[in-house]
């Protein structure tokens, strides 16, 4: 039987990064935070956690951090069903760990998330990566759920086929104006700027190799990672981007972004996952998740 008080600490030491911020969230001293985790780690006989500035978990370490949650998770759902059975003080509200893409969460996982931080009294803390990063995250026990691109199997996890984002590249009018003027070439892309959310975004470049617009000469990129900045950025004409339609659509209609090849676009399959052992404690939060993608994702075709 594990120590659950040790597992407790354990993960807060994971969350807060420092023995000294997780002893203040537990109300209890930097010694007795490190003495549990020690007692912990010689139980398991392994280590936990890495020690540094800041503090991280180890492979064994993150997967028992994850067993915490959804422990959580359960007896939360039990407290609020089942309140005869629980009746001790009532717990803290457990937090779900879950990755996102900054895309889904500029546009359709926040009606999700309100839906679900509305039936109940669970807190989120979000993790955002790129679609194709973020299911490395579940895979390494970061967090208990992700919006991913991938679709094959991710070991101990379930899978659900979400719908498919669009994207389409677009950009100021003057900039068209100014690059494009002898249409969308290869030769034109190689010199205009491109604006790049950051070095793990490859939406530019699997756009224009889908449609034999790639060059061997790499253009002049702006680095922005903002969903606001960088819509705003291609408005006023710094470079052109890969946007999602559903970020966009006003923009498109009143004229301040043009569709720089109109009807060629990108289409960014994406998947709710999460382990298989979690699925009765996430089953109301992966309920809200496909909603809100059936509204407002492009429907699977995968």
């Amino acid at each position: 039987m594990l120590d659950y008080a040790a597992l407790e600490a354990l993960a807060a030491v994971v969350r807060e990064g420092s023995f000294e911020r997780a002893a203040r969230r537990l109300h209890v001293t930097s010694s007795a935070v490190s003495q549990r985790i020690k007692q912990l780690e010689e139980r398991v006989g392994q280590v936990l956690v890495q020690r540094g500035t800041p503090c991280t978990g180890t492979d064994a370490g993150r997967r028992l951090c994850l067993h915490v949650e959804q422990v959580a998770l359960l007896e939360n759902q039990l407290r609020r069903t089942n309140p005869d059975l629980l009746p001790d003080a009532p717990a803290p509200a457990p937090t779900l760990k879950l990755a996102v893409n900054a895309d889904s969460l500029s546009t359709w996982f926040m009606e999700a998330m309100a839906a679900f931080t509305a039936g109940g009294n669970e807190l989120l803390d979000l993790r955002i990566d790129d679609q194709e990063h973020t299911g490395e995250r579940l895979r390494e026990g970061e967090v208990i759920a992700a919006v991913t691109a991938t679709g094959t199997a991710i070991a101990g996890c379930n899978t659900w086929p979400l719908g498919t984002m669009r994207y389409v590249a677009a950009t100021s009018p003057d900039f068209a104006a100014r690059h494009f003027a002898g249409g969308v070439t290869p030769a034109a892309l190689a010199r205009a700027p491109i604006m790049i959310y950051d070095r793990k975004d490859r939406l530019q470049d699997l756009w224009m190799q889908a449609h034999g617009l790639a060059s061997r000469t790499q253009a002049p990129r702006h680095f922005l990672p903002s969903n606001f900045g960088y819509v705003r950025a291609c408005e006023i004409g710094m470079g052109w981007g890969m946007h999602p339609t559903v970020l966009i659509d006003r923009q498109l209609q009143d004229g301040t972004l043009v569709d720089l090849l109109p009807g060629r676009t990108l289409d960014v399959p994406l998947y709710w996952a999460h382990p298989r052992s979690a699925q009765q404690a996430l089953d109301r939060l992966t309920q809200c998740v496909m909603g809100a993608a059936r509204r407002w994702l492009e429907a699977p075709a995968f």
